[in-house]
């Protein structure tokens, strides 16, 4: 569903856009995704609206089938983009699972605020951004998911995401969608 209202009280949540993440090829320009994403983080700013910007820093102990994973990351592989623009306003959630309030601070950043919505940006669709919208779902937070500011490294897992298991979640409309009502809740 086209995303139809931004709540009074929302907060931008930023997925995984960090340097050992984004140098990786992705299905979409990742400069466009880091665009999307920073002017969404700009609006919400000067709106005096919460943004928590997530980055990953391990990965669960638990066995899988996968390819064996990195336990240990160069030392920038954490480091927010540039691009975002981090703010002292902005909260920092560092996790180390999927998504982003397993194990983290995140749901309780969210209900200090008041938040009663969440605009969910980044990479990987299937993975970070995925278990943040369902998890943020759970929660009882409304979804929005800005369309264009996401991304992953696989295409049919994109696709797959975005037109199966988003709609099941929240709302979706792009950055400039977004924007359009976030100027319009003034």
């Amino acid at each position: 569903m086209t995303v139809s209202t931004i709540d009074e009280k929302p907060a931008l949540v930023v997925i995984d856009l960090q340097k050992g993440i984004v140098s990786r090829p992705s299905v979409h320009p990742i400069e466009d995704i880091v665009a999307n994403s920073a002017r969404l983080a700009a609006a919400f700013r000067e709106r005096g609206l919460p943004v928590v910007l997530v980055n990953a820093a391990g990965t669960p102990a638990g066995r899988t089938e996968a390819p064996a994973r990195i336990r240990e990351f160069p030392p920038d592989f954490t480091e927010l983009v540039a691009e975002l623009d981090a703010q002292e306003s902005d909260h920092l959630v560092t996790k180390m699972t999927w998504g982003a309030f397993t194990n983290t601070a995140l749901h309780e950043i969210l209900q200090k605020h008041g938040v009663t919505q969440v605009v969910v940006t980044g990479i990987a669709t299937q993975f970070g951004v995925e278990s943040t919208a369902r998890s943020a779902h759970e929660h009882g937070y409304h979804v929005v998911l800005a369309t264009d500011a996401i991304t992953s490294f696989d295409a049919a897992a994109h696709d797959h995401t975005m037109r199966n298991i988003f709609p099941a979640l929240g709302q979706s409309g792009t950055t400039d969608e977004l924007l359009e009502l976030l100027n319009e809740s003034r």
